[in-house]
């Protein structure tokens, strides 16, 4: 994710993310469903990080967390978790094979453009070791636009998300949806889809 205006709001609203990141991690079945679906010790990537406060939460269950954003303000927060290995990287940087047993994206692939999230999705089923599990959580919609603080997004229904996943051959284990405020305070419609590799 590249795009300087979105990577400039996290930068300069990384502690109001944070806050809100830490609430939603408390009371997310998604992230316990996630963690119990591992082994124990389990490698895990949370990539779109942001604060970390998933990769903490990961880390305290037993698994070996690493966290990767684009965004230095949110590394530094991620990197003050206890057990977390936190850099600054981003979905271009995902190149290896075989490298976690379960990957993390909450929330953080939305802001990809739509022509490269095939390819996104290709390398982190390279990136998972056979078996692994992918958690993604997207806002539905369709089309692209900013949000309401400058954010760009990328919208995808329920059906397109499922079927992209499956063309990079995940095979969906459970899809939940609802709807919520973010950062921007506006309540949208999202999805939040288990996979495996």
């Amino acid at each position: 994710m590249s795009d300087k205006e979105t990577l400039s709001v996290y930068a300069a609203r990384a502690d109001e993310y944070s806050a809100l990141a830490d609430a939603d991690t408390q009371s997310n079945p998604a992230l316990a469903a996630f963690i119990a679906a591992l082994p124990d010790g389990a490698d895990v990537l949370d990539l779109g990080s942001g604060p970390g406060a998933a990769a903490a939460a990961m880390a305290r269950a037993g698994l070996r967390a690493t966290a990767w954003d684009p965004v230095a303000e949110m590394v530094t927060l991620a990197a003050r978790n206890e057990g977390v290995a936190a850099e600054q990287k981003g979905f271009d940087d995902l190149t290896g094979t075989a490298c976690y047993d379960g990957i993390w994206a909450s929330f953080s692939l939305l802001h990809a453009p739509r022509e490269a999230f095939p390819r996104y999705l290709a390398a982190i089923a390279r990136a998972l070791r056979p078996g692994g599990v992918f958690h993604i959580g997207m806002k539905t919609g369709t089309g692209s636009k900013r949000d309401g603080i400058g954010r760009l997004y990328t919208y995808y229904t329920t059906k397109e998300l499922s079927g992209l996943l499956a063309a990079a051959g995940f095979t969906v284990s459970d899809v939940t949806t609802g709807e919520d405020a973010g950062l921007d305070g506006v309540i949208a419609p999202w999805v939040r889809i288990i996979a495996r590799a």
